[in-house]
């Protein structure tokens, strides 16, 4: 007999608890690597330079994490402007402005040099 809609559920792994057989073969993979490291260098050396990148991309993957996109909004009562369309120049002379901006405490030349630089 099945548990009745909206009880709630008892037993089993905890959330974010790998399984045993995951958590094993993750250990066995483990060790094989840090058992053969010399062995699979010597592999790596005898690739093809393209294979060779291949292969390492391929290990990245596992060692260092993707890096997402990311898309900032900044609201501060005051206008609000699309920063990722300025050139290079335009946003360097923002960065410049930041130290000043934050030793007075006032954030209204920089929505001037906003304004101006946007334009």
């Amino acid at each position: 007999m099945s548990r009745p809609k909206g009880t709630p559920k008892t037993g089993g792994r905890k959330a974010g608890t790998p399984n045993k057989v995951t958590q094993d073969a993750r250990e066995w993979l483990t060790q094989l690597v840090e058992g053969n490291r010399e062995q699979i260098e010597r592999d790596l050396q005898s690739l093809d330079p393209k294979d060779r990148l291949q292969v390492l991309e391929k290990f990245m993957q596992y060692t260092i994490p993707k890096l997402q996109a990311v898309e900032a909004t900044v609201h501060d009562d005051g206008p609000v402007y699309d920063y990722s369309k300025l050139t290079d120049d335009e946003l360097l002379t923002l960065y410049r402005l930041l130290p000043k901006v934050q030793s007075d405490g006032g954030l209204n030349e920089l929505y001037s040099t906003s304004s101006t630089v946007l334009k």
